[in-house]
């Protein structure tokens, strides 16, 4: 049955009332994968004929969506199934981000697809030894696979969740069938994917996570384990195809917001003390780290053993980022060793706009603070590239930012 919206799952209009944040949290009770995550927002309230229109904006691609409901273990659940041609051709990183960038999706959107094929573009290059941007998709490559992924983004920012928050996953084993021949369960992809994530090792004969579904939560996901506290609105369950002898075979999203109106995430810390190599060094070793996901570098001075003068390097990234960056210290510096460790910070919400100026536009941080109020930072490049431009003082056009954005 081609799907239709189901009536009664919108989100109340004063749902996230208040200037609260509104959080997810992803219990993976029998697993993830890409239709299971896109049913479970459909479930949450994601209207069907919008993610239907929005989906039609990528190019090329021809498909219809289905939906059913489904009982597991006398719990309702959605489904969700994307019809297209069973046997395509492989489909490259490059010809997958071209599709995407020729949308007409909006930018964020566009921008959270991209980041989570670029992560399984990273994963599948090291485990087939080649350059991520020569990487050629078979499975995840495929129009279901790429609409199961750009449905998650669209419901992303539709929803208006600001943090994702996702419980142990579980993993089976077994041997499953691939593009590439007979593959090991977790699949080598789905594993990479979820290194320095909380994972629980089940007796299940099979797949419970596929390399979308992998892709998704770790690349949305601010931390896994426990959920954050939370005021429940709504829960959703979506489920798949597959059937589990001990458990049911369903990923639920709960649905609340954050009384603290601020967003908690997980991070990586990693640090290193150097004390023998050319300073001139460090601004290269910085501009690597930031071109390659670090959220922040930082040099602090120190004294070390036998008062030799040294540098604190310490760089905070997103835990999936760890061994990408670890090879750059290693590389870059004159480091034998490295330091890491998971931190929780809060961090208030935040969002990109455009604000228009006599000037021109130019992009803006917009801060919302515990209370709702909203306060803007623009970003210091774009400040400084158009007041050279333009030949007008940097904080006379700060000034006209700031005016402009609160007209």
């Amino acid at each position: 049955m081609v799907i239709r919206p189901q009536q009664g799952y919108g989100l109340d209009d004063n749902s996230a009332s208040g200037g609260l944040m509104r959080i997810a949290y992803g219990d993976l009770i029998g697993g993830v994968s890409g239709d299971m995550f896109v049913a479970a927002l459909l479930d949450l309230g994601l209207p069907l004929r919008l993610l239907n229109s929005e989906l039609h904006k990528i190019p090329a691609l021809k498909f219809e969506l289905k939906t059913s409901s489904k009982a597991v273990h006398t719990v309702r659940a959605t489904q969700f199934q994307v019809i297209c041609a069973k046997h395509e051709s492989p489909r490259s990183w490059k010809q997958i981000r071209k599709l995407i960038e020729a949308s007409k999706l909006t930018g964020e959107v566009k921008e959270t697809g991209i980041k989570i094929f670029s992560r399984l573009a990273e994963v599948e290059g090291k485990i087939h030894g080649v350059p991520s941007e020569q990487v050629h998709f078979h499975e995840v490559g495929a129009t279901d696979s790429i609409i199961d992924i750009m449905a998650a983004a669209i419901g992303c920012h539709e929803l208006e969740i600001g943090a994702w928050k996702f419980s142990k996953v579980p993993l089976g084993r077994g041997v499953t069938l691939s593009g590439h021949g007979p593959l090991p369960v977790p699949g080598p992809a789905t594993l990479e994917l979820l290194k320095d994530f909380r994972v629980q090792w089940t007796e299940i004969e099979g797949e419970t996570v596929t390399p979308t579904g992998a892709a998704i939560i770790s690349t949305l996901g601010t931390g896994f384990g426990k959920p954050s506290s939370m005021t429940v609105e709504k829960i959703a369950y979506g489920t798949g195809q597959k059937e589990w002898p001990d458990r049911p075979n369903l990923f639920r999203l709960v649905l609340g917001t954050d009384p603290a109106g601020w967003q908690q995430e997980e991070m990586l810390v990693i640090e290193t003390n150097i004390d023998d190599m050319n300073p001139q060094f460090y601004d290269h070793v910085m501009d690597r780290l930031f071109a390659s996901g670090a959220r922040d570098v930082f040099l602090s001075p120190i004294q070390m053993k036998k008062n030799r003068p040294g540098v604190l390097l310490r760089v905070i990234a997103e835990p999936s980022d760890k061994e990408k960056l670890a090879q750059i210290l290693f590389a870059e510096t004159t480091t034998i060793g490295l330091r890491y460790y998971l931190v929780g910070r809060l961090i208030l919400k935040r969002t990109v706009q455009t604000v228009k100026t006599r000037f021109g536009n130019v992009k803006v941080k917009v801060l919302e603070e515990p209370n709702g109020e909203k306060r803007i930072s623009p970003e210091y490049d774009e400040l400084k590239r158009i007041a050279a431009a333009k030949n007008i003082p940097l904080k006379i056009l700060r000034e006209e930012v700031v005016r402009s954005f609160k007209k």
